[in-house]
């Protein structure tokens, strides 16, 4: 089911190696896509792409997402058509801004949408076989950057977005865009409209522009599970750039100032979500708005009628969030169970 993906590695993890049970778990079950975040650590996020193709032959494969800066263009370009072919078009390379003081700590500039778009630029140009002098831009100054005259590849990329402006820009930029957990139906249906304007003003069909909604979902959790892949993970959210997604939502920006005014969250040394202790969660909890937390929680029918209610605002995919294929399984066959018509026939490329 192509309109599905799912995050390989979900959240935090020390073994890169369960990601091959994951992928094929993914593709077993019917999901279409495997996304792949990338940390500085155990995820770093081309290696996981390859192994994640070596153990599969239908299901999409996307970064979700890397950064620009952290790779020259030429590595990337190379990376991304080696994933290409290797996989047979079932590649797609997302980007993004990524977080701002992390990049600030490893001295890397930070990332800027006219960065992204040069970047971009280049990546297309060599992909079609072009030799690339005298480059200087955004991205930087590239005396010649070439992957030979025979080239001639058609790599989809998406971006995460995370505000309406930025939307807009994607539309016109990329070809397709990740938006954010936590968003509600509202503003999703907003997102959707913002990236189509976007594609109109750069004169491309709005619908070739794939907007890949992000649910989390947790079937049947237990109690610290649902406290940890809920209300922790927003609570982390909130830690880095909380402002721009109650801003994106509509939200009365008063329960983040008391998020971060409390002392127990100031007591949290590091990710919420990783180190929190329940007791603090439980807490945590306390401070967060229940409507703030639109999520898939519940039965395997509850979760797939989330998925449905993503659809109808405009989503023409849903990544399913904090979960393995494994877990995922049981929401997966109830959706198929109510699974709207008009996916039979798109590519397994997660950015077509």
């Amino acid at each position: 089911m192509v309109e599905l993906g799912c995050y390989g590695l979900a959240g935090h993890v020390d073994d890169p190696r369960v990601l091959l049970e994951e992928v094929r778990d993914a593709e077993r079950i019917g999901l279409g896509s495997v996304f792949l975040s990338e940390r500085f650590n155990v995820k770093e996020a081309a290696t996981l792409c390859g192994a994640a193709a070596a153990v599969s032959e239908e299901v999409g494969i996307a970064t979700g997402v890397t950064n620009t800066p952290t790779r020259h263009p030429l590595v990337t370009a190379a990376w991304a058509t080696t994933m290409h072919r290797l996989t047979r078009g079932r590649f797609a390379l997302g980007i993004g801004r990524g977080i701002a003081p992390l990049l600030d700590i490893m001295g890397i500039p930070r990332t800027t949408m006219a960065e992204m778009e040069d970047a971009v630029g280049l990546y297309r140009r060599l992909w079609r076989g072009e030799a690339v002098f005298g480059h200087d831009g955004p991205a930087g100054r590239y005396p010649l950057l070439s992957l030979g005259a025979d080239f001639d590849e058609d790599i989809p990329v998406l971006a995460a977005c995370l505000g309406f402006k930025t939307m807009r820009w994607a539309g016109r930029v990329m070809d397709g865009v990740i938006l954010h957990t936590f968003v509600t139906d509202e503003a999703l249906a907003r997102c959707v409209a913002e990236v189509r304007a976007g594609a109109e003003e750069a004169g491309k069909d709005p619908a070739s522009v794939k907007v890949w909604a992000v649910l989390a979902t947790l079937h049947e959790p237990d109690h610290e599970r649902r406290l940890r892949g809920i209300t922790g993970r927003m609570a982390t959210y909130f830690q880095a750039y909380g402002d721009a997604l109650v801003a994106m939502n509509g939200w009365d920006p008063g329960p983040l100032e008391r998020f971060r005014a409390d002392a127990v969250v100031q007591s949290v040394p590091g990710a919420i979500d990783a180190v929190a202790t329940v007791e603090q969660l439980e807490h945590i909890e306390t401070l967060i708005p229940t409507e703030w937390l639109p999520a898939a929680v519940g039965t395997a029918e509850q979760c797939a009628a989330r998925v449905l209610d993503q659809v109808a605002a405009g989503a023409d995919g849903v990544i399913l969030h904090g979960s393995s294929p494994a877990e995922l399984e049981p929401v997966v066959a109830a959706y198929r169970q109510v699974r709207p018509p008009g996916f039979e026939h798109r590519s397994a490329n997660p950015g077509r």
